[in-house]
């Protein structure tokens, strides 16, 4: 199993990592999935219709990501972003800049919320805010991993405590 743990189809359209996952089962001979479309199947498997937006990202790409969403009948229009631009700067916001973005979105009565990012630092926080906000937040670090080990069919319920309440789910 090969994991893309990247989260740019979010404003590319979701079909560049469909052909992404493709083009590598092509050439590997091996299954392939993104945080994005792991992500996607996470909302399908629990149901959601709307989620919570938290990122680094610039208004443009904050919108565009809102948009393709919306191509799958997600709304992502509740959200929170940063407005950086150089991806090696992401990983710089920190824990508490983090906790009150989410906290914030999930104020919204979101469904669910996602960290939509590989370089934030955030997958650490996923459990502490599903308890603290009462619902599930999904990380696009752990996103790729739950899909990669759910297709492999590895038990995850350890990962719930540290993880989040995806890892229950397969």
């Amino acid at each position: 199993m090969i994991g893309w743990s990247g989260t740019s189809s979010g404003w590319l359209g979701f079909d560049t990592d469909e052909k992404l996952c493709e083009e590598i089962t092509a050439a590997t001979g091996i299954p392939a999935t993104t945080s994005v479309l792991a992500l996607n199947k996470a909302m399908e498997l629990f149901g959601l219709k709307e989620l919570g937006l938290v990122t680094p990202y610039t208004d443009d790409v904050q919108e565009q990501i809102i948009r393709t969403y919306k191509t799958i009948n997600i709304d992502c229009s509740k959200e929170r972003h940063v407005g950086l631009s150089k991806n090696s700067s992401f990983a710089n916001i920190d824990e508490p800049a983090l906790d009150e973005m989410v906290a914030d979105v999930a104020s919204k009565k979101v469904q669910a919320v996602t960290t939509f990012c590989t370089n934030l630092r955030a997958a650490q926080r996923v459990a502490y805010w599903e308890k603290e906000h009462g619902i599930p937040v999904f990380d696009t670090v752990v996103t790729v991993i739950w899909d990669m080990l759910r297709q492999l069919k590895v038990d995850m319920k350890p990962l719930e405590q540290s993880w989040g309440m995806l890892c229950a789910k397969s």
